[in-house]
C-alpha cells in the first residue's frame, strides 16, 4: 500500500513536471513566433514602403526628364 502511494506521488509528480517544462517551451515558442511574426510584418512594411518611395522617385524623374 505504501509503495503503491510512492509510486502515485512520483507519477503525480512527473506529470506535473512534464506539464510545467511543456508549459515552459510552449510559452518560449509562443513568444518567439510572435517576435518573428512582428519582425516579418515590419520587413513587409519596409519593403512596400521603400518600393513606393522607388516608384514615386521614378515617376518624378520621368516628369523632369521629359520637361
Amino acid at each position: 500500500m505504501l509503495m503503491f502511494l510512492l509510486l502515485k506521488f512520483l507519477l503525480l509528480r512527473l506529470l506535473l513536471l512534464m506539464f510545467h517544462l511543456l508549459r515552459f517551451f510552449l510559452l518560449r515558442l509562443l513568444l518567439l513566433m510572435f517576435l518573428l511574426w512582428r519582425f516579418f510584418l515590419l520587413m513587409f512594411f519596409l519593403l512596400k514602403l521603400f518600393l513606393l518611395m522607388f516608384l514615386l522617385l521614378r515617376f518624378f524623374l520621368w516628369r523632369f526628364l521629359l520637361l
